[in-house]
């Protein structure tokens, strides 16, 4: 029998407090949810900053602020909504990649040095997104269609 026939067997480990599986019955299947609408939300809000100044990001030509201003802020919208989830969050990988090894990894690892700690955590969010694709509760399942 190939492969392609066998069904996979996912084993839940057993709960340590057993009262909190109707808890946990309810709460699971939120997670990935949530997980979207942190990566949108934080999306929104940078892309939102580009829109106020009228998608120019320094340093950048305007035609590639412009299309950061619509990776982050039409992006993050879609994402928060998993409308088109997985191409928004894989091109927000791609730009999460390029502002990692390209932009602040000389600055090394932390946060607070204008280093790749904060960058690199989103791009690997949104590649996790982007391979999951938008989950049970999205506009892409309701739809029927996705990437």
């Amino acid at each position: 029998m190939s492969d392609a026939g066998r069904e996979r067997v996912v084993r839940e480990p057993k709960l340590l407090l057993p009262f909190l599986k109707s808890f946990y019955d309810v709460v699971v299947p939120l997670a990935w949810p949530l997980a979207r609408l942190a990566c949108g939300f934080h999306l929104i809000i940078h892309g939102w900053g580009k829109v106020m100044r009228g998608g120019t990001v320094t340093g950048f030509p305007l035609w590639f602020g412009i299309f950061l201003t619509f990776v982050e802020f039409g992006g993050g919208i879609c994402i928060t909504l998993g409308l088109f989830t997985r191409f928004f969050a894989a091109a927000v990988s791609i730009e999460m990649a390029y502002l990692t090894f390209v932009q602040y990894w000389q600055n090394g690892y932390g946060w607070r040095t204008d280093g790749y700690e904060y960058v690199l955590m989103w791009g690997m969010l949104s590649l996790a997104i982007a391979l999951r694709g938008g989950g049970e509760y999205s506009f892409d399942r309701a739809l029927g269609r996705e990437l």
